[in-house]
Parts: structure tokens; C-alpha cells; sequence
């Protein structure tokens, strides 16, 4: 087996564990499995080639402070989670000087932009009541990771492959998860479909530095 395919296996089975752990609400389970599956996609990276190229090196320091991030979350106490924002904030910082790095298409990231402005206009008016000491912190959050679509949707519409802008938007669906698990109504729910979200993101964003 090729090592991004161990990568891949490594996230699918801590996946699968990290959900069971979930549900079972199993705390030894969900601090086993859910680093376990976060390296996965570090190795499949490496497997892709991740550190052969400038575009996969600053992929790879993005994948990293996502692996860091979800680290972060697995502690409940709110420095925690802050500590899990600023590290997935920065990783995103690194996917948008990524992406960009590949070209951009001007009318495809203005209506990206477009898109994104309605999208976390309506997603701020949801979640900022919920959470109004940290409207700082999450308005940021929200900023960064609309660039990131923006970036990722322009460099698609240059001639970058389609695992950009698909990765990219599965992680921002996934970050509404989180946050209306934080924020909004805590239930397994969310983290039922929010987790493989994220991870099939950063799957395809690690398959995305070897091209």
C-alpha cells in the first residue's frame, strides 16, 4: 500500500473510532482516535508529495495546525477551544497564501466573494447572539475562512484542480458544525456529520499538494 493510501486508511479508522467515541460520549476514545485520524491526513500528505513542491510545503504547515487544532478541541474549557480557533485561523491563513500562490481567476474569486459576503452575513446573524463575548474572535474566524473560499474558488477557475475549491468548502461547512455545537444546541448530530466533513476536506487538500 502506497503511503497516502496508509494516510487515508490512518483517518477512515480513526474516524470511524473518534465517532463511535462520540456517541458513546467516551472521552479515552475521542483523545486516541481523533489525533490518530488528524496524522492520517499528514501522512497521506507527505505520501502525495506534499514537501516535493512550494505550493505543498505551505499545504502541509496548514495541515498542521489543523492536526494542532483538533487537538485543542478536545479539551472543553473555552481556552481550549480559543486556542483550537486561533491554530484552524492560522492553518487557514496558510491555505489562502496556498492557493493563491497558484493564480487566480478575477471573475471567479469576486463571485466567490459575493457568495461568501451573503453566506457569513446570515451565519453571523445566527451565531453572534449565541456568543456575543466572542464576536471578535469568531468574526475573524469567519473572515478568514470566506478568503479561503475566495482563494480556493479563483485558483480553481485559473486551472487548479477541483480537490481546491470541494476541500475548501466541505471545511467550511464543517466549521458550522462546530460552532453550532459550541454555540447553538450541543447534540451528536452535529459532529455526525461535521467530522467527516472536515476530515474528507483535509483529505482532498492533502491530495491537492501533490498535483
Amino acid at each position: 500500500m502506497s503511503l497516502n493510501g496508509i494516510g487515508e486508511l490512518m483517518t477512515a479508522v480513526g474516524l470511524a473510532a473518534l465517532l463511535y467515541g462520540e456517541w458513546k460520549n467516551e472521552p479515552a476514545l475521542r483523545a486516541a482516535s481523533k489525533p490518530f485520524a488528524s496524522l492520517g491526513f499528514l501522512v497521506a500528505a507527505i505520501g502525495f508529495g506534499a514537501l516535493e513542491s512550494r505550493y505543498g510545503k505551505i499545504v502541509f504547515v496548514g495541515l498542521v495546525l489543523g492536526a494542532l487544532g483538533d487537538v485543542f478541541l478536545l479539551g472543553r474549557a473555552r481556552q481550549f477551544f480559543i486556542a483550537g480557533l486561533v491554530s484552524f485561523l492560522l492553518g487557514h491563513v496558510a491555505y489562502v497564501v496556498a492557493f493563491a500562490s497558484l493564480g487566480l481567476s478575477a471573475p471567479h474569486a469576486a463571485l466567490a466573494a459575493g457568495v461568501m459576503a451573503v453566506v457569513m452575513f446570515f451565519v453571523g446573524r445566527w451565531v453572534f447572539p449565541h456568543a456575543p463575548e466572542m464576536r471578535i474572535p469568531i468574526g475573524a474566524y469567519m473572515l478568514v475562512i470566506a478568503l479561503m473560499c475566495i482563494a480556493a474558488i479563483g485558483a480553481w477557475g485559473a486551472g487548479a484542480p477541483w480537490m481546491i475549491p470541494v476541500g475548501a468548502l466541505m471545511f467550511t461547512a464543517s466549521d458550522i458544525a462546530v460552532v453550532r455545537d459550541r454555540f447553538v444546541e450541543k447534540d451528536f448530530i452535529n459532529r455526525a456529520w461535521g467530522l467527516p466533513l472536515y476530515y474528507a476536506a483535509q483529505l482532498l487538500i492533502a491530495w491537492s499538494s501533490g498535483t
